[in-house]
Protein backbone atom coordinates (compact mmCIF):
# COMPACT_ATOMS: atom_id res chain seq x y z
CA UNK A 1 0.00 0.00 0.00
CA UNK A 2 3.00 2.40 0.97
CA UNK A 3 4.60 1.33 -2.68
CA UNK A 4 1.31 2.73 -4.34
CA UNK A 5 1.15 5.64 -2.53
CA UNK A 6 5.09 6.47 -2.92
CA UNK A 7 4.52 6.08 -6.61
CA UNK A 8 1.00 8.31 -6.96
CA UNK A 9 2.69 10.65 -5.30
CA UNK A 10 5.89 10.90 -7.03
CA UNK A 11 3.57 11.04 -10.27
CA UNK A 12 1.84 14.20 -9.07
CA UNK A 13 5.05 15.45 -8.34
CA UNK A 14 6.67 15.21 -11.22
CA UNK A 15 3.28 16.45 -13.25
CA UNK A 16 3.67 19.43 -11.13
CA UNK A 17 7.20 20.10 -11.95
CA UNK A 18 6.54 19.78 -15.47
CA UNK A 19 3.92 22.28 -14.85
CA UNK A 20 5.61 24.29 -13.22
CA UNK A 21 8.57 24.41 -15.61
CA UNK A 22 6.42 24.90 -18.45
CA UNK A 23 4.94 27.90 -16.68
CA UNK A 24 8.21 29.64 -16.01
CA UNK A 25 9.21 29.03 -20.02
CA UNK A 26 6.41 30.57 -20.49
CA UNK A 27 7.31 33.65 -18.40
CA UNK A 28 10.79 33.71 -20.32
CA UNK A 29 9.06 33.64 -23.36
CA UNK A 30 6.63 36.52 -22.74
CA UNK A 31 9.64 38.43 -21.42
CA UNK A 32 11.32 37.86 -24.81
CA UNK A 33 8.33 39.25 -26.94
CA UNK A 34 7.81 42.26 -24.96
CA UNK A 35 11.58 42.79 -25.20
CA UNK A 36 11.27 42.26 -28.90
CA UNK A 37 8.32 44.14 -29.11
CA UNK A 38 10.45 47.16 -27.40
CA UNK A 39 13.44 46.68 -29.40
CA UNK A 40 11.15 46.79 -32.51
CA UNK A 41 9.46 49.70 -31.69
CA UNK A 42 12.74 51.65 -31.35
CA UNK A 43 14.05 50.12 -34.15
CA UNK A 44 10.63 51.35 -36.36
CA UNK A 45 11.00 54.97 -34.57
CA UNK A 46 14.80 55.06 -35.05
CA UNK A 47 14.16 55.10 -39.17
CA UNK A 48 10.93 56.85 -39.38
CA UNK A 49 12.94 60.54 -39.09
CA UNK A 50 14.65 61.15 -42.09
CA UNK A 51 16.06 65.05 -41.97
CA UNK A 52 13.86 66.98 -43.89
CA UNK A 53 14.02 68.42 -47.51
CA UNK A 54 12.78 71.70 -46.59
CA UNK A 55 14.23 74.67 -44.58
CA UNK A 56 11.07 76.75 -44.58
CA UNK A 57 9.83 78.94 -41.35
CA UNK A 58 6.91 78.91 -40.42
CA UNK A 59 6.09 81.85 -37.69
CA UNK A 60 3.07 81.25 -35.21
CA UNK A 61 1.91 84.97 -33.59
CA UNK A 62 -1.63 83.34 -32.08
CA UNK A 63 -2.95 80.87 -30.41
CA UNK A 64 -2.42 77.73 -32.93
CA UNK A 65 -2.87 74.25 -32.47
CA UNK A 66 -0.36 73.16 -35.34
CA UNK A 67 0.32 69.91 -37.32
CA UNK A 68 2.80 68.60 -38.45
CA UNK A 69 4.26 65.60 -40.79
CA UNK A 70 6.48 64.85 -42.65
CA UNK A 71 7.88 66.14 -46.24
CA UNK A 72 7.51 63.91 -49.40
CA UNK A 73 11.31 62.52 -48.61
CA UNK A 74 10.39 61.95 -45.20
CA UNK A 75 7.52 59.69 -46.21
CA UNK A 76 9.45 58.28 -48.98
CA UNK A 77 11.68 56.86 -46.62
CA UNK A 78 9.52 55.72 -44.07
CA UNK A 79 7.58 53.60 -46.91
CA UNK A 80 10.89 52.10 -48.15
CA UNK A 81 12.21 51.46 -44.33
CA UNK A 82 8.34 49.54 -43.14
CA UNK A 83 6.90 46.44 -44.68
CA UNK A 84 3.78 47.65 -46.75
CA UNK A 85 1.24 46.60 -43.72
CA UNK A 86 3.01 48.45 -41.22
CA UNK A 87 3.33 51.58 -43.45
CA UNK A 88 -0.30 51.45 -44.42
CA UNK A 89 -1.48 51.03 -40.41
CA UNK A 90 0.60 53.68 -39.35
CA UNK A 91 -0.85 55.91 -42.26
CA UNK A 92 -4.58 55.18 -41.17
CA UNK A 93 -3.69 55.75 -37.74
CA UNK A 94 -2.11 59.33 -38.09
CA UNK A 95 -5.00 59.96 -40.54
CA UNK A 96 -7.94 59.69 -37.92
CA UNK A 97 -6.20 60.27 -35.38
CA UNK A 98 -5.29 63.97 -36.77
CA UNK A 99 -8.51 64.21 -38.10
CA UNK A 100 -10.46 63.26 -34.60
CA UNK A 101 -7.66 65.71 -32.84
CA UNK A 102 -9.36 68.44 -35.65
CA UNK A 103 -12.76 68.22 -34.81
CA UNK A 104 -12.15 68.16 -31.27
CA UNK A 105 -9.89 71.83 -31.69
CA UNK A 106 -12.70 72.88 -33.78
CA UNK A 107 -15.99 71.96 -31.16
CA UNK A 108 -13.78 72.10 -27.99
CA UNK A 109 -11.44 75.40 -28.67
CA UNK A 110 -12.80 77.08 -31.11
CA UNK A 111 -10.54 80.03 -30.38
CA UNK A 112 -7.53 77.70 -31.60
CA UNK A 113 -6.06 78.93 -34.89
CA UNK A 114 -5.72 75.15 -36.68
CA UNK A 115 -2.28 75.51 -38.68
CA UNK A 116 -0.59 72.83 -41.25
CA UNK A 117 3.18 73.09 -41.04
CA UNK A 118 3.27 70.27 -44.18
CA UNK A 119 5.88 72.54 -46.08
CA UNK A 120 8.19 73.50 -43.31
CA UNK A 121 11.27 72.44 -40.92
CA UNK A 122 11.20 74.97 -38.46
CA UNK A 123 7.97 76.31 -36.24
CA UNK A 124 8.86 79.58 -34.70
CA UNK A 125 6.88 80.54 -31.83
CA UNK A 126 6.40 84.41 -31.36
CA UNK A 127 5.13 85.09 -27.59
CA UNK A 128 3.13 88.18 -27.23
CA UNK A 129 6.30 89.52 -24.90
CA UNK A 130 8.36 88.75 -28.05
CA UNK A 131 10.05 86.00 -26.58
CA UNK A 132 10.82 83.61 -29.38
CA UNK A 133 10.98 79.93 -29.41
CA UNK A 134 11.81 78.09 -32.65
CA UNK A 135 11.31 74.10 -33.03
CA UNK A 136 13.38 71.83 -35.58
CA UNK A 137 10.58 69.25 -36.64
CA UNK A 138 13.52 66.93 -37.09
CA UNK A 139 14.17 66.83 -34.12
CA UNK A 140 10.54 65.44 -32.82
CA UNK A 141 10.29 62.00 -31.99
CA UNK A 142 7.16 61.25 -34.40
CA UNK A 143 7.23 62.18 -37.83
CA UNK A 144 3.29 63.34 -37.52
CA UNK A 145 2.43 65.45 -34.58
CA UNK A 146 0.48 68.19 -32.97
CA UNK A 147 2.13 71.13 -31.06
CA UNK A 148 -0.10 73.60 -28.96
CA UNK A 149 0.70 77.37 -28.75
CA UNK A 150 -1.10 79.79 -26.32
CA UNK A 151 0.95 83.06 -27.12
CA UNK A 152 1.64 83.58 -23.52
CA UNK A 153 4.21 80.32 -23.14
CA UNK A 154 6.37 77.72 -24.66
CA UNK A 155 4.36 75.65 -27.53
CA UNK A 156 4.02 71.62 -26.51
CA UNK A 157 3.45 68.39 -27.80
CA UNK A 158 0.18 67.26 -27.40
CA UNK A 159 -0.46 63.31 -27.72
CA UNK A 160 -3.45 63.07 -30.78
CA UNK A 161 -4.47 59.97 -29.07
CA UNK A 162 -5.40 61.77 -25.68
CA UNK A 163 -6.26 65.64 -26.91
CA UNK A 164 -9.02 66.63 -24.80
CA UNK A 165 -6.58 66.01 -21.37
CA UNK A 166 -3.74 67.50 -23.08
CA UNK A 167 -4.90 71.00 -24.41
CA UNK A 168 -7.03 71.25 -21.60
CA UNK A 169 -3.91 70.54 -19.07
CA UNK A 170 -2.19 73.34 -21.58
CA UNK A 171 -4.77 76.05 -21.77
CA UNK A 172 -5.27 75.96 -17.87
Amino acid sequence: MKTAFLYIAGFFFVVYLAVLLAGCDNNRTAEKQKIDKVKNKSTINSIFKAPAILQDTLAITTASAVFYQPDSMQLLKIKTQTDTMTYEGLMHEYFFQMRNARIVIKKTWPSLKIVESKRYRYLLFIRSNGEKECIDLDEQKESFGLLVFDAEKPAQVIDMSNIETGISFYLK
